[in-house]
């Protein structure tokens, strides 16, 4: 399954595409509601892990382009780590900057405050390799975001927890929350998604791939849940002009969960502003 892979379209948040709304054939949409890129407006209020996403933020000072991706809040003792994409946080090799994390962002309002982020962590081979197709099951990062008295976690609610899985598993009903944009899409409001994955590349730690739903730029770095749990992220796409459109998750594998393990340790480490 190598040729899936070597044809993705990465989700570049600094590049908003016009969207063609045929794309998922109609019958492997499994959204309640959902149009043919399979996705559908969150009902609100947002609760649970909807409450918990948002919307990321930053800033290429090289392009002087700002980047808008997806991001959740996950689980840890420093209850101030944030989930998305490493290409959401290293734009062709070069950090972003003044990086903020808006938790349960709709339509404008950041109802749950703004948190500038003051760490991140992408796998090494983001910080010292120019992006390839090989690059994407390596495709997860971690921010940290200021700690004030009251830590990210006693606004947004308890974060997600990771589940780690290995190559080859399949998951079925996975959610994927994210904001598209380009044709049909604000941009600025809670999109979901309902689908199948199953493995996508039989190197390395692996992926999943869905052909339920085809994100689009902005989609990046949204959360895949699984019962309740997060299982990764959203990282590419085929094209656009694909007719049968799909989308590609990187799982968190265990070198994520030692990664985890070292962003947490460094932000309980962190005074309190």
């Amino acid at each position: 399954m190598l040729r899936l892979v070597l044809s993705l379209a990465l989700l570049d948040p600094l590049a908003v595409s016009e969207v063609s709304q045929r794309n998922v054939p109609v019958t492997r949409v499994l959204t309640p509601d959902g149009d043919r890129m399979g996705y559908a407006p969150v009902p609100r209020p947002f609760t649970g892990a909807r409450r918990l996403s948002g919307l990321l933020l930053g800033h290429d000072p090289v392009s002087r382009s700002d980047v808008v991706c997806g991001g959740t809040v996950i689980g840890s003792r420093s209850r101030s780590l944030v989930l998305t994409a490493a290409h959401c946080l290293h734009h062709e090799g070069r950090p972003l900057k003044n990086l903020a994390f808006l938790p349960g962002y709709d339509q404008g309002r950041p109802p749950l405050g703004v948190w500038p982020v003051v760490r991140t962590w992408v796998p090494e081979k983001w910080r010292s390799r120019p992006y390839s197709p090989d690059l994407v099951p390596y495709d997860v990062g971690l921010v940290g975001v200021v700690r004030r008295k009251r830590p990210l976690e006693a606004v947004t609610g308890r974060g997600l927890s990771p589940l780690t899985t290995t190559r080859g598993t399949k998951l079925r009903g996975l959610e994927l929350l994210g904001y598209p944009a380009g044709k049909g899409y604000p941009g600025t409001t809670l999109y979901r998604c309902v689908g199948d994955a199953a493995e996508a590349l039989s190197e390395g730690p692996g992926l999943m791939v869905t052909h339920n739903c085809h994100a689009t730029a902005g989609g990046s770095g949204g959360p895949a849940l699984y019962g309740g749990s997060v299982a990764g992220v959203v990282s590419s796409s085929s094209p656009l002009r694909d007719a049968q459109g799909y989308t590609v998750l990187t799982r968190l594998s265990g070198a994520f969960g030692r990664m985890l393990a070292r962003a947490d340790h460094s932000m309980r480490l962190m005074p309190t502003s």
